[in-house]
């Protein structure tokens, strides 16, 4: 391929490592959704199972939701690499490195509430879930600088509209 241009390989790799991380968190957040699932059926409180309360509803709306979400963001990247390159797939790439773990983190984190103490203990692993996905936001770089990239990469599909906008006026 060349020499002087290994960053530029080692760059067109990191595209699909990431959605292979992010393609194990969504399965990871998935699995913590039906973990809490399961517990919020069959364990009760205040003579109701926890389904049954306003806040665990609204941690199953909010986790179905963004498992949902973080499922659909991974997709569409990957389609968005497969049709058209790793390159040109660049802000869909940073937009789920930034996006997925958060989602993902954020199911985990509500699992671990829905099982109290025990969300904490090696009984279950939720604990070591949350560990994981938190680690996934610095592994491939910190948000800011996917976040920037993202921006970057907004601002100018934004002047590039607006500059046809104003060319097909005149």
């Amino acid at each position: 391929l060349g020499e002087g241009r290994g960053f530029e390989i080692a760059q067109s790799r990191l595209g699909p490592g990431r959605i292979h991380h992010c393609m194990r968190a969504v399965g990871l957040a998935a699995r913590c959704y039906e973990l809490m699932l399961e517990r919020s059926l069959t364990r009760s409180t205040f003579g109701k199972t926890l389904s049954e309360h306003g806040m665990v509803m609204e941690r199953i709306a909010d986790a179905a939701t963004d498992v949902e979400a973080a499922r659909l963001l991974t997709l569409s990247c990957a389609v968005a690499i497969d049709e058209e390159g790793a390159n040109q797939a660049r802000d869909k790439i940073a937009m789920i490195k930034v996006a997925v773990p958060e989602l993902t983190l954020r199911v985990a984190d509500a699992a671990l509430q829905v099982f109290g103490g025990a969300g904490v203990s090696e009984d279950f692993p939720l604990a070591r879930a949350v560990a994981g996905l938190r680690s996934l936001r610095i592994a491939d770089g910190p948000d800011a600088v996917h976040k920037r990239t993202v921006a970057i990469m907004e601002i100018k599909k934004a002047k590039k509209r607006m500059n046809a906008m104003k060319r097909s006026r005149l």
